[in-house]
């Protein structure tokens, strides 16, 4: 065999060997680096190759707001490819498949996460002081994102969403549907039961401040309960119709 075979060969058997042998906790620095510090991996247990630990949501205080056990291995032949990729297995309330890492993107497969409405609240600084209720379904079979990357869709669900503000509980259930698009996010939110009818639009580029616009449509039985509320979030038209907006 000629010697740069040998080289290749040897090469291939040390990085195959650091997989391996590496501790499981060099998982939770790359997923702290990828996320900002809002996804982590405590009480990691195993090798990169093999190994468990609990996933954890944090806040920007970096307090931890959810957390599911999980389990992995790894699939050797994403190596090749400057990649790590897993086969995971995770317990109640998240489901998750498989995932990948490489130096620019994160990618989740195969996602069903649930958890309280405050958990993602906690998260976004303009819905922390509304007290919300209710439960947020996480859902797509392929989402990709990092650095100027933005690639497939996810669908988050709020079932029977309310408010600590609100007289009315709970006000109904909402999907807001997020697509990958020209290394950003759109968004569409739609309601899908309940009272209260909101839609909007919004969009999420790469080195830009989110902007998002939706209206409220609140029947005539329940104006006089839900108006004063909504006077807190948005700018009231006529005929029942609120207007927020997020820039």
């Amino acid at each position: 065999m000629k010697p740069w075979a040998w080289l290749a060969m040897g090469t291939c058997l040390y990085v195959v060997s650091l997989m391996v042998f590496a501790p499981a906790r060099l998982l939770d620095a790359k997923l702290d680096q990828a996320s900002k510090g809002h996804l982590r991996l405590a009480s990691p247990e195993g090798t990169l190759w093999s190994g468990s630990g609990v996933a954890e949501l944090h806040d920007q205080a970096g307090g931890r707001r959810w957390a599911a056990a999980v389990a992995w291995r790894m699939r050797p032949a994403a190596l090749l490819a400057g990649r790590l990729d897993f086969e995971l297995a995770t317990d109640t309330p998240a489901s998750l498949s498989a995932m990948s890492l490489s130096r620019s993107k994160i990618g989740l497969y195969g996602v069903d996460i649930r958890m309280p409405a405050a958990t993602l609240a906690a998260a976004i600084p303009d819905m922390a002081a509304w007290g919300v209720a209710g439960e947020i379904r996480l859902v797509t079979d392929s989402l990709e994102f990092g650095p100027g990357l933005a690639a497939g869709s996810v669908t988050v669900h709020w079932r029977a969403a309310g408010s600590s503000l609100s007289p009315v509980s709970p006000l109904g259930d909402y999907a807001l549907d997020v697509q990958g698009l020209d290394q950003g996010w759109r968004a569409s939110l739609r309601t899908t039961a309940g009272p209260l009818q909101v839609s909007g639009q919004g969009a999420w580029q790469s080195g830009a401040d989110p902007r998002f616009e939706a209206t409220a449509v609140v029947p005539p039985a329940l104006r006089t309960q839900l108006a004063p509320f909504l006077r807190l979030l948005a700018v009231e038209r006529s005929d029942g119709r609120f207007d927020w907006r997020l820039q």
